[in-house]
């Protein structure tokens, strides 16, 4: 379902990251971090940083 350039920026704020931090991470920019951002979260009908945490926990990427 995602790619795994989607899978690796949903981890990364999932755990908490900026935007330019994982661009920086990756080596891409912040607006291509942001279109997938935008994609995981269409993709996964999440319309909110909120309940994107609340899936990560679900799946066990975040723990509280």
């Amino acid at each position: 379902l995602l790619t795994t350039r989607e899978q690796q920026i949903f981890r990364l704020l999932a755990e908490g990251h900026s935007n330019k931090e994982i661009a920086d991470f990756l080596s891409i920019s912040p607006k291509t971090v942001e279109r997938h951002r935008a994609n995981l979260m269409s993709k996964l009908d999440i319309t909110s940083y909120r309940d994107l945490l609340k899936f990560a926990i679900e799946l066990g990427i975040l723990e509280i």
